[in-house]
């Protein structure tokens, strides 16, 4: 019985199983086990230093250039275990295809390449990413339309790879996954950089299926050449290539890119695209989508504008577009046809207000280009609201019901000859230049009355105003016959036909102008009540800058003659003043004959006719 209980109470003191001690052997090998994984984890940290990769450098140089078809160069070379085994090229360079200059097409701090540790059992390397740190690329379009990017791509598409996320190892070697943080896109032309530039971007490329890559772009477009604007960010997504199949050449290659451009401002895209402040301000956006091939696709965007108005000017009611616009791509983005924009977008339910057409046969000759602005039937209002943001000063207190409609063309003139522009030292072989385009066309405002508040409840009556080019086969005719013929008209120039304008007298007033690339004058002459003419100057005052000092000179200090009122001394004296309760008598209308001179950016001058008016004012 004794010996039963002591059994029992050696079976109570036995440990319960949560409570359970390993034997020693096994406390062992946990011991061992955490030291073998930390003396692992140290030399895998202090080896790589100690382990010289040097001489496979020229080895990796040439991988890698014949991979790519450039000559790659590289500083120094390094091995990396953690976090993944992979080697560090320091000042890594790939050198630029000799037709399109010396400078390398890509510059790199370090690029960090990392490889496929199940790939290191078959004694077969194969990269899993490429990582590039501060980037510098140079996107060269030279005189012949090639890119120098097109070799890259193209030797690209000739290579047999996998995809980049398949699992197991295949014949053909994965692809990798290539990124790179920070970079910097500049574009050149031939030898010249200009100062547009992509920087702060962030690039990945990668192949989802074979023979077709996709591409992941983020940027910040900048100008070097002036002071940074908010340009907002570019972003830029899709595929180049079809899944399968392997395209003959770049140019049959599809390409499928979808994109925007968001966070923009009006005054940063004018110093982006001008050099400068335009003075407006404002929110842009745009979207655009790329579908064909990169010799032929089409391009498809949408702008968006919100809250436009001038930096020193803010309106009532600020400018809102929201606009679509199409275009062919040829020749590997060297040629843009059937380019066509509509202002609302075409297919909305709102009528096409502005329809813009054109057409760039070579990206780098501008002045090749055609084009020509359609205003089916523009309210008079929404005109105005546009002037608010075109003009410094734009009409106020001006009212009224009408349209604005017409076309305007930029082109060479069908009869103007290429221009030949010669060296220092002739020489008969010298590239003819295409002449100047210029402006052309009509544009028509039709309008019933205008309504100045200033004036009273009764509208001015006003016919149509007709804005068109000057007939380039005989010269404006002179407006009097005491006037000598005017000069040949100057391609682009546009005449105002003259306007009838009752202003108080018993025959309207006529205004009539004239309007090229140095600036413009206006020539008024007839019958006007002076307080009527300045109303109508303080509503709009494109017309009135100026007026008030010629119509209202200082009071002299003794008497004299005024310039328009001739003092007659058989004139009876001025009658007694009427009591305080009578009507005022209606002012008495003066003869006017004015011309007004202005050069773009520059201040307006009247005086009266006393010659015949300028017919091209001189810029000052």
């Amino acid at each position: 019985m004794q010996e039963s209980m002591q059994e029992a109470d050696s079976i109570h003191d036995l440990p319960t199983t949560d409570q359970a001690v390993p034997p020693p052997s096994s406390r062992r090998r946990g011991i061992v086990g955490l030291l073998i994984l930390f003396l692992a984890l140290l030399l895998l940290t202090v080896l790589p230093p100690l382990i010289n990769v040097s001489r496979f450098q020229l080895r990796i140089a040439r991988n890698i250039g014949a991979a790519i078809g450039r000559p790659v160069h590289f500083d120094h070379v390094s091995l990396v275990l953690l976090p993944l085994p992979g080697f560090t090229l320091d000042n890594f360079t790939v050198e630029e295809d000799p037709a399109f200059g010396a400078e390398p097409i890509l510059r790199a701090g370090q690029v960090r390449v990392t490889l496929r540790f199940s790939s290191l059992w078959r004694k077969r390397v194969e990269f899993a990413t490429i990582a590039l740190t501060e980037p510098s690329v140079n996107l060269v379009h030279a005189a012949n339309g090639k890119w120098n990017i097109e070799g890259l791509l193209f030797q690209a598409t000739r290579i047999d790879a996998a995809p980049t996320a398949q699992r197991f190892a295949g014949p053909a070697r994965r692809f990798p996954y290539i990124e790179a943080t920070g970079g910097r896109l500049n574009f050149k032309r031939d030898q010249e950089k200009t100062p547009f530039s992509l920087t702060d971007a962030d690039f990945a490329l990668w192949l989802p299926e074979p023979h077709q890559w996709r591409l992941r772009v983020e940027a910040h477009p900048i100008r070097t050449d002036t002071t940074p604007g908010d340009n907002g960010i570019l972003r830029v997504e899709g595929t180049l290539g079809a899944a399968g199949v392997r395209a003959g050449s770049l140019a049959q290659t599809p390409i499928d890119l979808h994109g925007d451009w968001q966070g923009g401002q009006l005054g940063g895209l004018g110093q982006l695209l001008l050099g400068r402040d335009s003075g407006l301000r404002g929110d842009v956006s745009l979207s655009f989508a790329i579908l064909g091939t990169v010799g032929h696709n089409a391009l498809v965007t949408e702008i968006k504008l919100a809250k436009a108005r001038r930096a020193d000017f803010v309106p009532a009611s600020m400018l809102a577009l929201d606009a679509r616009c199409n275009a062919v791509a040829l020749n590997s983005f060297h040629t843009f046809a059937s380019i066509e924009c509509h202002w609302p977008p075409a297919g909305s339910s709102d009528p096409s207000l502005l329809i813009l057409t054109a057409d760039l046969p070579d990206i780098r000759q501008l002045r090749a280009a055609t084009a020509s602005v359609t205003l089916p039937a523009l309210p008079a209002a929404t005109f105005l609201d546009w002037l608010s943001v075109a003009t410094p000063h734009p009409p106020t207190g001006l009212a009224g019901a009408g349209t604005l409609a017409g076309t305007l063309k930029w082109a060479t003139p069908a009869s103007a000859t290429p221009t030949r522009r010669l060296p220092a030292r002739p020489h008969p072989l010298a590239p003819a230049q295409p002449a100047n385009p210029v402006l052309s066309g009509a544009i028509e405002y039709s309008s019933e009355s205008l309504d100045l508040p200033a004036l009273g409840p009764q509208p001015i009556p006003l016919g149509d105003l007709l804005l068109r080019s000057t007939p380039q086969s005989e010269p404006p005719s002179p407006r009097s016959s005491r006037e000598k013929p005017a000069a040949p008209a100057t391609p682009g120039s546009f005449d105002l036909e003259p306007i009838s304008l009752p202003l108080g007298g018993k025959q309207p007033a006529v205004l009539e102008g004239h309007f090229d690339a140095a600036g413009y004058t206006l020539h008024l002459t007839g019958a006007a009540i002076p307080a009527r003419l300045l109303a109508l100057g303080a509503a709009i005052p494109q017309l009135g800058d100026g007026l008030a000092q010629i119509l209202e000179p200082a009071p002299p200090t003794e008497p004299t003659q005024t310039p328009h009122r001739p003092i007659d001394s058989s004139t009876p004296a001025p009658a007694a003043s009427p009591a305080p309760d009578a009507p005022a008598p209606d002012p008495a209308p003066i003869h006017i004959d004015l011309t007004a001179t202005r050069a773009w950016g520059g201040p307006q001058t009247w005086r009266e006719t006393t010659l015949p008016p300028p017919h091209h004012p001189t810029r000052k």
